[in-house]
């Protein structure tokens, strides 16, 4: 079967989900512009932050290959630690990247694909997004931040034809996560018995997200029904937090030994 070929358009592909995903795309025959801020021989150099470099790097896809079909929001910040400890720089960044980027990165493509009459815009938040994380307040916060953009401007844009997906994954097996693999500070983020692999990610975006355009994704979905009736009740997610931090603790110890080895 012949696959309909499309232009796609990610941010954050020097390594982990974006990285798998334009390689996987690209072998399935559809146009890819990869970019990222650290720019490489294979991957085109976008600031997430600055409006002007966005417009720059759609106008170019738009040029090149007639009409943008897909823009990922993958690109991410993060750093663990206690929100009183954290510079104003880390307060900055955090948004810039997990929350600006995201929001310049779709207000660019919507404007492009509004003109077409037609787009899908996939914006990568996480389960920080579902139930806020002790330890992680400034991404938990940029990414609720996400998440509820997401959902706000799926329903400006549906009647222009122009879809938006937020997906939510739990732990993924990337460089974001192995930073944090030295901090107790991310000690709930390890909770999980099973940390997600790229993979994993990628294939939930092929198979489910890209064909089907759903509203809101969770990686894995009962994890994230979970992680939502915390939200609900936080009471209860505090008085659960300190056991699911020790279980998370071991687990942090197994991660940090194993990508020893």
């Amino acid at each position: 079967m012949s696959v309909i070929q499309k232009t796609f358009v990610l941010t954050g592909c020097a390594s982990g989900i974006g990285q798998h995903l334009a390689h996987m795309l690209i072998t399935r025959g559809h146009h890819v512009v990869a970019t990222d801020l650290n720019a490489s021989a294979t991957v085109q150099k976008l600031d997430v932050t600055r409006p002007e470099d966005w417009e720059e790097v759609l106008n170019d896809a738009l040029a090149r290959y007639g009409k943008i079909d897909v823009v990922m929001n993958i690109a991410g910040y993060l750093k663990p630690g206690w929100a009183h400890a954290m510079s104003d720089v880390e307060v900055h960044r955090h948004f810039d990247v997990n929350t600006k980027g995201v929001i310049f990165g779709t207000q660019a493509a919507a404007r492009h694909m509004i003109r077409q009459g037609q787009g899908h815009i996939i914006n990568i938040a996480s389960f920080a997004a579902l139930m806020p994380v002790p330890g992680l307040a400034l991404y938990s916060a940029s990414k609720y931040a996400v998440r509820s953009f997401s959902l706000a401007v799926a329903q400006e844009l549906r009647t222009h034809g122009v879809d938006v997906t937020v997906v939510c994954p739990d732990a993924v097996r990337t460089p974001m996560l192995d930073l944090q693999a030295n901090f107790d500070q991310a000690a709930l983020t390890f909770s999980t018995s099973h940390v997600l692999s790229v993979e994993e990610i990628a294939t939930v975006i092929m198979n489910r997200v890209l064909p089907y355009r759903p509203l809101e994704v969770y990686i894995p979905t009962w994890r994230g029904w979970i992680a939502r009736l915390g939200d609900l009740f936080p009471d209860f997610a505090a008085l659960v937090a300190p056991f699911l931090k020790r279980q998370g603790r071991k687990h942090q110890s197994d991660y940090h030994l194993e990508n020893r080895k």
